[in-house]
């Protein structure tokens, strides 16, 4: 006999699409309304054992149902007031089920009012409810005719049942609420890691974007200003002069497209516009630039032998020179200039002097925005920078940046 057919999966419940939905409005619903609905549901159901009577036992009179409405009106105010409450339905819980004779068969009233104490309850005030309705039940069932065990078993049951569910109610609402804090304070933390990178990324391309312009335009300045002295006496000159300008130039635009692309987030292999950063490797080229263009007389030495460097720490060594060099030629009048690489098994010690006027006469020592570039590169990679006036005179920059471990490089 062929197996029928296995009926399709359902979702999980066909009340779902309007179950949540109700239970959402429940929860953002008028309080008073919620728990007026309540006690009258409670008075409801503890009305019923007397309005339909088991044969012997008797019908509804005003006064019980007086006393049942004792037990359910306390509700509406369960929140607002809820010991109150709970002290209110404990007094006239009992007195229902002693007039009553035999008492309800169950405690609708005293068990919300557990349910809630247990929820919203102060320690103390939960320790107390517990106990004396566990004394009250107890109490109670003896004035009932033939009360069997397992009435007692049923009655002291529901009122630890009604308390677990509200301490299970509270332990929910409090994990949740850490839950909600511990998610506002990581989105908190979140947003101000964002802002802290956000600057450190904005200070690191204003700093490129200076160090690139900077030396650019120091170099177009000089150019500049030599080419009119010379265009009638030495044309050839004079067409050097502007062939530099031309070449600071694109070198300048060169360099701020790289920078540029990378604000763009263009493709890492998208063409010349993404070429990497200069390192140590490009320090003999940038010194024989600025010996050819600006007519200063710069000289690199480079001593110990070299080790490798993180890339970050490359970018700065090129960028320091870089900017130690500008500042020299547009600030100091020097005739020469000296850029040292001192390598030793754990850091490389760079050293830029110059034989210029010197800090206390070109406005260097003050630190100006090329000087606190290099600190703050320095410091990035690691290491320190200082400025001081050089030994015999003129200006020195001196920063020492740690080396990384691994293979050996050739020297740049």
């Amino acid at each position: 006999m062929p197996a029928s057919p296995t009926p399709p999966a359902s979702p999980a419940s066909p009340a779902s699409p309007w179950i949540t939905p109700a239970v959402a409005r429940l929860r953002t619903a008028n309080p008073y309304v919620v728990d007026t609905a309540l006690a009258v549901l409670v008075l409801f159901a503890a009305s019923l054992q007397w309005m339909f009577p088991d044969e012997g036992d008797d019908r509804l009179t005003w006064q019980g149902f007086l006393l049942g409405a004792g037990t359910a009106l306390p509700l509406v105010w369960r929140r607002r007031a809820p010991f109150l409450a709970a002290c209110g339905v404990s007094v006239f819980t009992p007195a229902m089920a002693v007039y009553h004779a035999p008492p309800p068969d169950i405690m609708y009233g005293g068990l919300v009012v557990l349910y809630t104490m247990a929820a919203v309850g102060r320690p103390w005030q939960r320790r107390f409810m517990l106990v004396g309705w566990l004394a009250g039940v107890s109490l109670t069932m003896t004035h009932k005719e033939d009360a069997q065990p397992f009435e007692y078993a049923f009655q002291l049951l529901s009122c630890v049942s009604a308390y677990g569910f509200g301490v299970l109610s509270r332990l929910q609402r409090a994990y949740t609420a850490a839950l909600e804090d511990r998610a506002r304070r990581l989105e908190r933390e979140r947003a101000a890691d964002t802002a802290r990178a956000a600057a450190r990324e904005r200070a690191g391309i204003a700093r490129d974007m200076h160090d690139v312009l900077a030396h650019a335009v120091s170099l177009m300045v000089v150019q500049a200003e030599a080419g009119p002295v010379v265009v009638r006496s030495d044309p050839e000159r004079a067409e050097g002069a502007f062939d530099a300008i031309a070449g600071a130039g694109r070198d300048a635009m060169v360099q701020l497209r790289r920078i540029l692309g990378v604000l763009k987030e263009e493709p890492l292999y998208g063409g010349s516009d993404r070429l990497p950063q200069p390192g140590v490797a490009a320090l003999t080229g940038l010194v024989r630039q600025v010996g050819d263009t600006t007519g200063l007389r710069v000289e690199l030495r480079c001593t110990g032998e070299p080790r490798p460097l993180h890339r970050d720490t490359e970018v700065a060594v090129y960028r320091v020179v870089q900017e130690a060099l500008t500042n020299t030629v547009k600030h100091a009048y020097a005739s020469c200039a000296r850029v040292e690489l001192d390598w030793t098994e754990t850091e490389l010690t760079l050293t830029v002097t110059d034989d210029g006027r010197g800090p206390a006469n070109t406005g260097r020592g003050g630190g100006g925005h090329g000087l606190i570039g290099i600190r703050e590169r320095a410091a990035a990679c690691g290491g320190t920078a200082r400025t001081e006036p050089g030994r015999d005179g003129g200006f020195r920059v001196v920063v020492r940046l740690p080396v990384a471990a691994g293979r050996q490089v050739a020297p740049g």
